[in-house]
């Protein structure tokens, strides 16, 4: 019998992405009713679905040594209290239906046993003589045993292994696996959640729980009122799902208006070479004060301790990580003779332990909608903000397909290939090209023509960054083309 599934559960079920399975529908391949789709439906575009490799199951038994298991077991599983929380209310489920079977069982063989008492009665009526029969014979077949659905077995599992998470009134969907707190899966998933501290203090990610429960996995400071908890209100970063499925009503960021300026003051945590001009330097928050930003987006560093702009130690930069783990910001440092904050990166000024001001998020260069295939071209240290909105899309599963075309005017101009090679080794939907040109207007019309020959569709979003030349050739070039001026986002750096 078939059962209807969310998108987000049926790609789970079959190991792909969502987006794939989002352009399957929107292509009439998968029917969609009331936003689910059916088993029946799935199997028949993936008859060999099984859990995808390296998929919740296999991750915990593949593992061949017991201690290193455990490790991984408890990063994967939740913890013992929200699994039995979890199986005790899908055991509730099934003998709720267990219940009704029953019930109806017994109003079936009724009618059934009152039909036939009439029938006895005026044996010559051929029409209460095929009731009984099509009563008896449905009956025998209700209760004949069938095979299986492998598919609702799947998703049985998966309810206890991984809780889904609808959030209202957006509609957005998020899993949560393991010991993460409903903020930090909501956060890997690529929502714009409200949030500030983090630990249980601010109160800024109250939300309100509408179906299912969650069960509290850290301590908090902030008082709800006894009004807010007797309408179902709760702090997401304290909190995880103990129901397979919750329904949670909260407000999300529309853009980078909704995001609030902060300043922060953040530690050094490492000084990397990219490269023999380019330095990777990675800031950590303070646990207590984290950074809301939007992918895409730049802050402003400095090393004065003062206001912004105060003296030349200030850089503004596009963060190069994803707001998924917002303690931990990435920014990447193009040696600059002229800048005093270049200098103290590359001379040796900033070690670990070191106190590095921040101000932000600035910007606009952020993901607008990824319903169709995303494609971004860089130019140098124009990865930067780029690498950030590829980490966030790939966190948001939606789009169909992603392609970076990434120009290099320096001769270490292509510093992370190895994680561009990465993305297109783990993810089939993935593509990069990498150009060199000396001149960056003509390694713009170069990568141009590269998009034309290898994916060039005008229904693609484009987000495109790096200096100015390169990114007004660039969009010239796709205007051209016949790319409307809506599907194009720019950052000059």
């Amino acid at each position: 019998m078939s059962r209807w599934l969310t998108v987000w559960r049926a790609a789970h079920l079959v190991g792909v992405p969502r987006g794939v399975l989002q352009q399957r529908v929107r292509d009439g391949e998968l029917p969609l009713s009331d936003g689910m789709v059916s088993t029946d439906a799935l199997l028949r575009l993936y008859p060999q679905a099984q859990i995808e490799d390296g998929g919740l199951l296999e991750r915990v038994v593949q593992i061949k040594d017991e201690a290193f298991g455990r490790r991984v077991r408890e990063r994967i599983l939740p913890s013992q209290e929200v699994l039995a929380q979890r199986l005790f209310r899908q055991s509730q489920e099934l003998a709720d239906l267990r219940r009704h079977l029953q019930c109806y069982h017994a109003l079936v063989l009724e009618l059934r046993d009152a039909m036939r008492a009439q029938f006895d009665a005026a044996p010559q009526d051929e029409g209460l003589r095929r009731l009984v029969a099509q009563a008896s014979s449905g009956l025998a077949r209700a209760l004949a045993t069938e095979p299986v659905d492998r598919l609702d077995v799947m998703d049985d599992m998966l309810k206890v292994m991984c809780a889904q998470v609808t959030v209202r009134p957006s509609g957005h969907q998020f899993s949560v696996e393991g010991h993460d707190t409903l903020l930090q899966a909501g956060l890997r998933a690529g929502l714009k959640l409200n949030y500030g501290c983090g630990n249980g203090t601010c109160g800024m990610c109250k939300v309100r729980v509408i179906d299912g429960e969650v069960a509290r996995v850290q301590h908090t400071d902030y008082p709800l009122s006894e009004a807010e908890k007797a309408q179902g209100y709760t702090l997401m970063c304290a909190h995880t799902a103990a129901s397979s499925e919750l329904t949670l009503e909260t407000l999300e960021a529309g853009g980078p208006q909704d995001i609030a300026t902060q300043q922060i003051v953040t530690t050094v945590r490492q000084v990397r070479e990219l490269a023999a001009d380019t330095r990777l330097l990675h800031l950590q928050t303070p646990r207590t004060h984290r950074l809301r930003f939007l992918a895409g987006q730049s802050v402003t560093l400095g090393l004065s301790g003062g206001d912004s702009g105060s003296d030349d130690t200030h850089l503004t930069l596009p963060v190069a990580s994803c707001p998924c783990d917002d303690r931990n910001l990435l920014f990447l440092i193009a040696r600059e003779a002229g800048d005093a904050f270049s200098r103290q990166v590359f001379d040796g000024g900033l070690q670990p332990g070191a106190s590095v001001d921040l101000w932000g998020p600035v910007g606009e260069f952020v993901l607008d909608s990824d319903e169709r295939p995303l494609v971004f071209a860089a130019c140098d240290l124009g990865f930067a903000p780029v690498k950030s909105l590829i980490e966030h899309a790939l966190a948001r599963d939606e789009a169909p397909s992603l392609s970076l075309f990434w120009l290099a005017t320096r001769p270490d101009g292509h510093f992370m290939v190895n994680q561009c090679r990465a993305w297109s080794s783990a993810l089939d939907g993935f593509e990069h090209h990498l150009a060199y040109h000396s001149d960056i207007a003509a390694g713009a019309r170069q990568l141009a023509q590269a998009m034309r020959a290898d994916l060039f569709d005008i229904a693609c979003d484009f987000y495109l960054a790096g200096p100015e030349a390169f990114v007004h050739v660039l969009h010239d070039e796709l205007r051209a083309a016949g790319v409307a001026a809506g599907q194009i986002r720019t950052e000059v750096l």
